[in-house]
């Protein structure tokens, strides 16, 4: 798969083979300059005409269909700020209200490997082990939420559609993070549940999820089995749509070493040695992110999900959860990107997880 030709844009762990067909399973592209209905409110779908109409008729209708499938943005909320504030819970409201009012007036300390903000603690760590083809990297940022909603969710352009990207650390800079990893990369796919700060996006369940609630406990479910509006009213904070789950009960999962997240044309295998994000849960409010970097010989070549789920579990996590990997695979601390990105710089995503500074 690290050999296929890419798309940019696409997901690390997802590689587009160029030529296919579309899967009878995804929906059909809207027309461009087409109108969508998001959360209750209209909005203006952006199109870009890469190159003009003429390059895309001349290339043929399957360049246009792989462009507007991988490439094109499709914005379905062009500004997210005011819509989260907008549509929020009342419960998130009110508990994101009393966690800044709380750490408003706190002393902050921060150092290349810490952070304390009298509530919020985060701690980063690095591990290297082997030599040669055996040779492995990656990054643990200990986590500890004074509050749910310190662990914050953002998008893009502070847009919701498809193919909207940026990297990491241009995403953590708008928003003033100091702690940010790569996200789900939701703007790959029109499915799963995506719940952030509060606000529903996105009510397509598709498999399984993770589910952080405001109360401090998260918890791995089946998408298929709720909706988004069921999740909220249950006090759900934030959701991701990837996975799998990798630990469960402080145990590795069994046939992750087999598992495929997606169907849909654009996926490949996500087994191997491949970079990866994960987070463990450790307890309420109590996080551990592990990004281990990888494809690059000599350095880290990167781990499996059975070697995955052992880091975490070695890290003390009773719960683990895969994110997106492989070239999104980045984590941001203190205005820089810690470890090394397998394409040799960041890769756009359409996704973060934060902590404010």
């Amino acid at each position: 798969m690290d050999n296929a030709p890419r798309f940019p844009g696409s997901p690390g762990d997802r590689e587009p083979a160029p030529g296919t067909s579309p899967d009878p399973s995804t929906p059909a592209p809207d027309a461009p300059g087409g109108r969508q209905r998001a959360g209750g409110r209209v909005v203006t779908r952006r199109t870009v005409l890469l190159g003009g109409a003429a390059a895309l008729v001349a290339v043929g209708g399957g360049a246009w269909w792989a462009a507007d499938r991988f490439l094109i943005p499709h914005v379905q909320v062009a500004d997210v700020s005011s819509y989260e504030a907008e549509h929020v819970s009342s419960a998130a409201s009110a508990a994101a209200d009393a966690a800044a009012t709380a750490t408003a007036s706190a002393e902050t300390t921060l150092t290349d490997t810490s952070f304390s903000d009298g509530a919020t603690s985060i701690a980063l760590s690095t591990v290297s082990t082997g030599s040669g083809s055996s040779a492995l990297t990656y990054y643990v940022a200990e986590v500890t939420l004074g509050d749910a909603t310190a662990l914050r969710s953002a998008f893009a352009d502070d847009q919701f559609g498809e193919n909207i990207i940026q990297t990491t650390s241009e995403i953590a800079e708008a928003h003033g993070a100091v702690f940010a990893v790569n996200g789900d990369y939701y703007g790959f796919r029109s499915t799963g549940i995506e719940i952030r700060n509060g606000v529903v996006y996105r009510d397509e369940p598709a498999r399984q999820g993770l589910a952080f609630f405001l109360d401090g406990h998260v918890e791995v479910y089946d998408e298929t089995q709720t909706s988004a509006d069921a999740l909220v009213a249950a006090g759900v904070w934030n959701t991701l749509s990837f996975g799998p789950a990798i630990v469960e009960n402080g145990t590795a999962v069994a046939g992750i070493d087999s598992v495929e997240i997606d169907t849909n044309v654009g996926n490949h295998s996500i087994q191997g040695d491949q970079p990866r994000t994960a987070i463990g849960v450790r307890g309420d409010n109590d996080l551990v992110f592990v990004v281990v970097d990888g494809r690059q010989s000599g350095y880290s070549d990167g781990v499996t999900l059975p070697e995955l789920a052992d880091i975490l579990i070695s890290l003390g996590a009773t719960t683990a959860y895969n994110l997106d990997g492989g070239g999104s695979s980045t984590m941001y601390f203190n205005g820089r990107v810690v470890n090394s990105p397998s394409n040799g710089g960041e890769r756009g995503t359409s996704d973060i997880l934060y902590v404010a500074g």
